[in-house]
C-alpha cells in the first residue's frame, strides 16, 4: 500500500480556521501555546517554493485576502504597531540578516507567544513575498478587522464616511489623518477599495491599527443615522456654506464622495448640511485625502492643542 506524502508542518500551522464574520463574538485568535517561549527559534526558509511563501505572496490579491481573511503588513514599525494593539497575527517573517536586532527579536517573541508561525528567510524569499526588489526586512500576516455599522451603537466624536473611494493611497492617507486629529473612525459606504490592500496599509503608516473601520450600504447607513440621530455633513462643489463658518458639533459624520464624481445625489440627500472649501487659484478640485484633511482639522480645531 502506497503511503501519502508527508504534509509540510509549516503549511498546517498557516492553514488555520478563518476568522469569524465581522461583529461576531470571538475568542482570542492567538492564544499563547503552552510551549511558546523566548528561546524558541524561527523556522528557516530559503526555498521560493515553500507553501507558506506562496500563501503570503498570494495576499497581494484581493480575492485571496477576501477568502483567507488575512492581509500583509510590511515593515517593523507597522508590525510592531499591530502587535502592540493586539491584532491577531498568523505569520511573521524576517530576514536572516536582521534576526539579532533587538526590536526584531522582540517582535518575533511577541508573535510566537500568540501562536504565530515565525519564519527566518533569505533576501530572495522576501523579494518573492513582497513583490519588489527592495523589500522591508519584516513582514507579517494579520487578520482583518472590518466591522458592521450596525455594531456601532454609541457613536461619539467625529467620523468620516467615504462613498465609493477607489484609490488605496487616498483611503490609507485618510485613515492616517483621522488618527492624527483624534477622530473616532472611518465608515466605508458602498463599493470601496480594499482597506487591507498593501498600498492602503502602507499609506496608513500604522494608523490602520488604531482607527476602527466600519462598512455599510447606503440603506444601512441611512437606518443607522435615523436610529442614532447623528448629524451628517457632506462636502460638494455646489455647497453654499463655507466649511469654516459651521459650528461643528462634537459628534458628527463628515461624508466625502469619491475621487471622480464627488458625493452622489443619493448620499447628498442624507446630509443635514453641505459645505464647500473655497479655492482661489486655477485648480478646479482638491485631492480627496487633502480635502478630507482640510475639513477634519477645522472640525477638530478647538479640540487640538500643541
Amino acid at each position: 500500500m502506497t503511503r501519502p506524502p508527508p504534509r509540510d508542518a509549516s503549511r498546517d500551522l498557516y492553514r488555520r480556521p478563518k476568522p469569524h464574520p465581522a461583529g461576531a463574538p470571538r475568542r482570542d485568535a492567538n492564544p499563547p501555546p503552552p510551549d511558546a517561549g523566548a528561546e524558541a527559534t524561527a523556522k528557516v526558509v530559503t526555498s521560493l517554493a515553500n507553501p507558506v511563501v506562496k500563501e503570503l505572496r498570494a495576499l497581494h490579491l484581493k480575492k485571496e485576502r477576501a477568502e483567507s481573511g488575512l492581509f500583509l503588513a510590511e515593515g517593523l514599525k507597522l508590525v510592531t504597531d499591530a502587535l502592540e494593539e493586539g491584532w491577531p497575527i498568523r505569520t511573521l517573517v524576517h530576514a536572516s540578516r536582521v534576526k539579532d536586532q533587538p526590536l526584531v527579536v522582540r517582535a518575533a517573541k511577541a508573535a510566537r507567544a500568540r501562536g504565530a508561525l515565525v519564519l527566518e528567510v533569505s533576501d530572495e524569499v522576501l523579494v518573492k513575498i513582497c513583490r519588489r526588489d527592495n523589500p522591508q526586512m519584516v513582514v507579517a500576516a494579520f487578520e482583518q478587522r472590518l466591522r458592521r455599522l450596525a455594531d456601532l451603537t454609541e457613536p461619539k466624536g467625529v467620523w468620516v464616511a467615504l462613498e465609493g473611494v477607489k484609490d488605496p493611497g487616498n483611503l490609507g492617507t485618510i485613515v492616517r489623518t483621522v488618527d492624527s486629529v483624534g477622530a473616532s473612525g472611518v465608515i466605508l459606504l458602498g463599493d470601496v477599495t480594499d482597506p487591507f490592500a498593501l498600498e492602503a496599509v502602507r499609506a496608513t503608516m500604522g494608523s490602520l491599527f488604531h482607527v476602527p473601520l466600519f462598512a455599510a450600504s447606503l440603506a444601512d447607513f441611512a437606518a443607522w443615522k435615523r436610529a442614532h440621530g447623528v448629524p451628517v455633513w457632506g462636502t460638494h462643489l455646489k455647497g453654499a456654506v463655507d466649511y469654516r463658518g459651521v459650528d461643528w458639533p462634537e459628534t458628527c459624520v463628515l461624508m466625502m464622495g469619491n475621487e471622480q464624481s464627488g458625493l452622489s445625489d443619493a448620499h447628498v440627500e442624507l446630509c443635514d448640511g453641505i459645505v464647500k472649501i473655497p479655492m482661489a487659484g486655477r485648480a478646479d478640485s482638491l485631492n480627496l485625502a487633502v480635502a478630507t484633511a482640510v475639513v477634519l482639522y477645522e472640525i477638530r480645531r478647538a479640540r487640538l492643542d500643541l
